[in-house]
Formats: C-alpha cells, structure tokens, sequence
C-alpha cells in the first residue's frame, strides 16, 4: 500500500466470486498470499475436483474460503443417482457450500427446487440459472421468475449462467451481453442475492459501471480478482469516471 491516503470511499460488499480450473496448492498460496483478502467464495470448475488427485491438500489450503465444486458435476451425479453419495462426499471433503444447476441436464422445474430445498437443509446452496448452450435463450420473465423461485425455496444466492467464456446465458453466442435482460433481472431481483458471470474485463466493467462497485461478479479467474478490484474501485480508466469521479 502506498505512504499516502486518496480517500477512496471503503467497498463493504460485493462478492467475488472465483473460478478455479485446477490450480494446485501452491499456486494457491500464492494467490491467497497477495488477493486473499478479496475473495469470497472459489468454485471448482464444472467437473475438475473429481479429477484433481491432491484435492484434500488443496482444499487444506483453501479451508478458510467457501469452496463450491461446480453445478456441472451436480448434474452428472444427478444424472446418475448418486444425490446421497455426493452429499457424504462434501461431508467428508468439509465442504459447506453447493452449487446445483440444470445448465447442461435437463431437471424438472419443480424437482430442481425441492433439490434446492433438500440441500439447503445441510449446505449454503449456490443455484444456477441458465442454460449453456448458446442457442437457448429463455426470456426475461423466466429468468426473473426462477431466480425468484430458487431464492425462495432456499438458494443463499442465485447466480446467472454465462459459462466460463462468456458464450452463453447472460451473454450470446458471439459474447455480446444481453444488456436489456440484465438490467430487468436486476430490477426485478436484489442484486444482493445474485452473482451475475462475468468472466471477461469488458462485463466486468460493465458490471461495476451499470450496478455499482458492490455488485457481485462470479468466474472470475484467479489472476484477474485484483484486476476486478482495481476496476471496482476506480483505479482503472475503464471506471475511474464513474467510481473514483463520481464519489468525490
């Protein structure tokens, strides 16, 4: 930190919310060692924690972060009946966090909400809205509509699918973002309780510049999160006018 105070107002909210496509223990120490302090949760990308061999040691290293292991898996392990199994697993690895979505593998509306429910009984549930595949795109109203439905039957948080690249959910297939859309989601749904993908600099300075620098911003890879801060505190020229200006 620098000998001297810009009198930049202190951001007191606004999750980052990290992805993780196999970075091992020590890298991990590195990353901690110098952005600890603004990561708030870290998710297991889609399928890799089953494959990572040093996971305990890994998660050992990560054990005072929320880890989440990624809603694809959750969607295999649904696909093969295997919900109890999965749960003594995340019981075992002392996981408190779960993240469950329908992105890939179809789920019956309602069955996908009494998942959220049984789950939320035992873990913080993190659920996806979304499909990955970039030629569906579901309208405004059922965006909103299940956000507001897997808040109530028991999601901490309701995170909005744009897959690791940005190609699909919130964004099209070329990796527009749909603007419109998202800014009826966050009329209609506190923008507290949703984690909205953002995994390339363009959304993410979108983001900070339409929903402010508290807004919550998932994906994010491990070497962007002090990036993203410098966005959300306007220490960047992508925001500096409407963060750092705009608050003196």
């Amino acid at each position: 930190m620098p000998g001297f105070d810009l009198g930049l107002p202190q951001r007191t909210a606004g999750l980052t919310h990290v992805i993780d496509k196999g970075l091992g223990p020590r890298g991990w120490e590195d990353v901690l060692e110098v952005s600890g302090h603004l990561i708030d949760v870290v998710k297991l990308g889609w399928g890799t924690a089953y494959v990572t061999p040093n996971l305990k040691q890994k998660l050992e290293v990560l054990r005072e972060k929320p880890v989440v292991i990624g809603g694809t898996f959750f969607e295999v392990v649904y696909a093969k009946g295997k919900l109890d199994e999965y749960k003594s697993w995340l019981r075992e690895l002392g996981l408190t966090h779960v993240e469950l979505s329908d992105g890939t593998v179809e789920i019956p509306r309602e069955r996908k909400l009494e998942l959220i429910a049984d789950f939320a009984r035992d873990f913080t549930v993190l659920s996806e809205v979304g499909s990955k595949d970039s030629s569906v795109e579901y309208s405004a109203d059922e965006w909103k509509r299940w956000l507001r439905e897997e808040l109530d039957a028991g999601a901490w948080k309701v995170i909005t699918e744009a897959r690791a690249g940005g190609t699909a959910g919130i964004f099209d297939s070329s990796g527009g973002m749909r603007t419109e859309l998202i800014a009826e989601i966050a009329e209609a749904v506190d923008p507290a309780n949703v984690i909205f993908e953002a995994p390339t600099k363009s959304a993410q300075a979108w983001f900070v510049k339409t929903l402010g620098p508290e807004v919550n911003l998932g994906n994010i890879p491990p070497d962007e999160v002090i990036p993203l801060e410098t966005l959300r505190r306007g220490l960047r020229g992508d925001t500096l006018k409407e963060v750092l200006l705009a608050s003196t």
